[in-house]
């Protein structure tokens, strides 16, 4: 899906920007340009990845058909502000990974009706595992979707989402993995004040979360079956859910994907 595309353009290479860099380079595709607004940033991420990495985002702007804005959520619209003139009456592809920033306000900003696409992350993704929401704005078409997740596929998962269920992919996967290290660390910390030791407890822990989601993902089982199948009537695991069940775990995670999904609508209300 990269045949018509010339020039790649990242401005911001920083962790998500140069994970997301890595895997179009392992694609073989090389023609990438990187920005940032630091001389000497630049000059560092341009020694670290291997690309041209300049200062000038316009002109950047102006050379790549597809244009990753990999910053934070408040530099966003600025950021368009100041490359409007290299993209308006173009083909170019906007490509913004930043909660609460919507298709709509980029557009607006753009001043045209330019090819917006929002895609959310997460951190795996610096390992190669990460899963991505996709979502085009109104201009963007499928051609170009495609060839945003051609570009991905080396470093996870793309997942075709509506614009409005991303925020709840922000929080149950943009933020998941803090709530699964977290999980996984305090199941360690429970066992280790029975008496095993921490390491050897966090490794118990972790390597059953791998197996487990392994098990789902491999599986045609329902997850409630897979459940079932360890929790024997009678057994210790069934102790276990039984407890969970009465101190309501689905109720907690429930309004924790809630109150995250709420502070992602914020953060885009706020603009």
């Amino acid at each position: 899906m990269l045949s018509n595309i010339n020039k790649i353009g990242f401005i911001g290479c920083g962790k998500m920007g140069s994970a997301i860099i890595s895997g179009v380079l392992k694609s073989g595709f090389t023609n990438i340009i990187g920005v940032e607004a630091n001389e000497e940033i630049a000059q560092s991420a341009s020694k670290r990845l291997g690309i041209n990495v300049t200062t000038d985002a316009k002109s950047a702007a102006k050379s790549a058909d597809i244009i990753f804005m990999a910053l934070k959520p408040q530099y966003i619209l600025e950021c368009v502000k100041n490359i409007k003139d290299e993209i308006a009456g173009t083909n170019k592809i906007l490509v913004s990974v930043a909660a609460g920033v919507t298709t709509a306000q980029i557009e607006e900003v753009s001043g045209g009706k330019v090819s917006v696409i929002r895609i959310m992350p997460n951190t795996p993704a610096l390992i190669g595992e990460g899963v991505f929401g996709v979502a085009k704005g109104k201009y963007a078409n499928e051609e170009q979707v495609n060839s945003v997740k051609s570009m991905l596929k080396n470093i996870g998962t793309c997942i075709d989402i509506e614009e409005k269920q991303i925020d709840i992919v922000t929080a149950l996967s943009g933020s998941g993995p803090a709530f699964f290290y977290k999980i996984i660390n305090e199941m360690a910390l429970g066992a280790s004040k029975l008496g095993l030791e921490y390491d050897k407890a966090l490794n118990f822990a972790l390597k059953t979360a791998v197996g487990s989601a392994k098990m789902i993902e491999q599986s045609d089982i329902p997850v409630e079956a897979l459940i079932a199948n360890v929790a024997t009537k009678g057994g210790c695991t069934a102790v276990g859910v039984d407890y969970m069940n009465e101190i309501h775990t689905d109720e907690i995670f429930a309004e924790l994907i809630k109150q995250t999904t709420q502070k992602a609508e914020a953060l885009g209300k706020a603009k």
